[in-house]
């Protein structure tokens, strides 16, 4: 393989480009107008603008992107995560075109990404999964269906990732309110409208096994990851392995993940995801992502191994060493998302320019991927994600401190960020207590109390002071020797 395409924006291309260069293959990246300054774009090897398109919606335009790959006469597409990742019609399109999809076949995406195809295929492979509807026929059916599951129940729509196109219902007034909601929203972002409900466990630890597959039947799993710190349901903080688990329950959901996976004879890297309920201690399927996961890095960091060059080596069938010569883990790694969010209200996205961003170094157990940089404006087009920090320890107290010393050393200026909650969630004693990790964790235990100020109305004489300031200068700042 000479060169590939990476279907994809910001970080994920700027961390699959590094892993390129060191194989020596050429990248070759895809940018909007609104990305034309961004990182990602600098760092490959060739940038191809896609135009004819809203910002908002060019990079899932998948004949275009084909187009491109021809023009350019890549090998392989690399599809990262989001927009097109897990689009079975777009990994049938590459494989018609003799392009290379680097990941899951077709079929398995298409198996795999309609949920009520899932979970028949969890069932063969005799997974427990939550009491769940079939694919709903209209709000009437939605409401027989969850009165007999019984609330709370999640609305789900059947080709949803990523914690996107669901919703929480805590009785029948919810369902009735959300459900055209998130009809339009699936068939908007997610190409389709079919929904279903499922049983909503209120007490539960978001947990998921990494998954490898070689196409033949061969499949290796990873320690779990816990993902349970989310905020609508978009995950937060993770971490592997997962604390407070019992050996008995950790082999469990391995050996369910292998199972199901052993099944369609899965290839490339997948995520198989879990709910634990807390209170009864059995877990239950949710899902499985046909793609690289966000969070990827903390397993990487635990075996000392590339993902990314395990999916491409498979992709022209070179030998994988590792694959075969399994590593074993070592200490605990934890990843936190830094995002473009406003904490006084409500985390809501944050648009802007930034004047100053600056990183710690980066070690062997310190690792930044971002893709943005001085200067850049952030728009409200795409995900609100600026940067993953993952920090590497010998066990989970030892990879707290490092982390919390990690995220003081982050400087951003220009936009609001979740910088703050970040430090405060870390160094709090709450998150240090495993007991407390479930997806309640946010809601219910940890309460963040921000440290801002936000400007309604100013006026002529309004000034912004930081106290204590620069002390003992008398003859500067206003007031003399006072907070600036």
């Amino acid at each position: 393989m000479k060169s590939v395409l990476i279907a994809n924006r910001g970080e994920i291309v700027v961390r699959v480009a590094r892993t390129l260069r060191r194989m020596d293959i050429e990248s070759v990246a895809i940018y909007s107008e609104a990305d034309r300054n961004s990182v990602h774009v600098r760092v490959a090897d060739r940038s191809v603008e896609l135009k004819g398109f809203p910002s908002s919606e060019v990079y899932l335009q998948s004949q275009l992107i084909i187009e491109i790959a021809k023009q350019e006469k890549v090998d392989g597409i690399f599809p990262g995560y989001g927009f097109l990742s897990e689009n079975a019609e777009f990994a049938r399109q590459c494989e018609k075109e003799g392009i290379c999809f680097i990941g899951p076949t077709s079929e398995q995406i298409y198996q795999f990404g309609l949920k009520h195809i899932s979970y028949e295929l969890a069932c063969e492979a005799k997974i427990p999964v939550l009491p769940r509807s079939e694919l709903l026929n209209d709000i009437e059916d939605a409401k027989r269906q969850a009165l007999r599951i019984e609330y709370p129940v999640m609305l789900k729509s059947t080709a949803g990732s990523g914690g996107k196109g669901m919703c929480r219902c805590w009785n029948e007034e919810d369902l009735e309110n959300v459900y055209e909601t998130v009809q339009r929203s699936a068939q908007k972002y997610l190409q389709n409208d079919g929904l279903y409900v499922e049983k909503y466990v209120e007490y539960g630890r978001h947990i998921e096994i990494q998954i490898f597959g070689d196409g033949k039947g061969f499949v290796r799993s990873f320690a779990e990851r816990d993902c349970s710190l989310q905020r609508r349901n978009q995950k937060i903080v993770e971490e592997t392995p997962a604390a407070n688990l019992s050996d008995e329950i950790r082999c469990a959901m391995s050996n369910a993940a292998v199972q199901l996976a052993s099944l369609v004879k899965y290839r490339s890297v997948g995520t198989v995801e879990f709910i634990l309920d807390e209170k009864s201690k059995k877990f239950y399927f949710l899902e499985v992502n046909c793609r690289l996961q966000v969070e990827h890095p903390v397993t990487e960091m635990i075996y000392g191994i590339d993902l990314v060059e395990w999916m491409i080596k498979l992709s022209h069938n070179e030998r994988i060493e590792q694959l075969e010569d399994f590593p074993k883990p070592i200490g605990c790694a934890i990843e936190v998302r830094l995002c473009s969010e406003n904490p006084l209200n409500d985390f809501c996205p944050s648009t802007g320019k930034i004047y100053e961003i600056e990183f710690p170094q980066t070690t062997e157990d310190i690792r930044i991927d971002t893709w943005i940089c001085n200067g850049i404006e952030i728009c409200s087009f795409y995900d609100s994600l600026l940067a993953k920090i993952i920090v590497h320890g010998q066990n989970r107290q030892e990879t707290i401190e490092k982390l919390s010393l990690v995220l003081q050393q982050i400087h951003l200026y220009g936009i609001e960020t979740n910088l703050h909650f970040l430090r405060q969630l870390i160094s709090s004693n709450f998150f240090l207590n495993e007991q407390n990790l479930s997806l309640q964790f946010l809601s219910k235990v940890f309460h963040y109390e921000p440290k801002g100020i936000e400007i309604v109305q100013s006026g002529t004489f309004t000034t912004i002071q930081d106290y204590p300031g620069r002390i003992g200068f008398w003859n500067v700042g206003i007031p003399p020797s006072g907070p600036m």
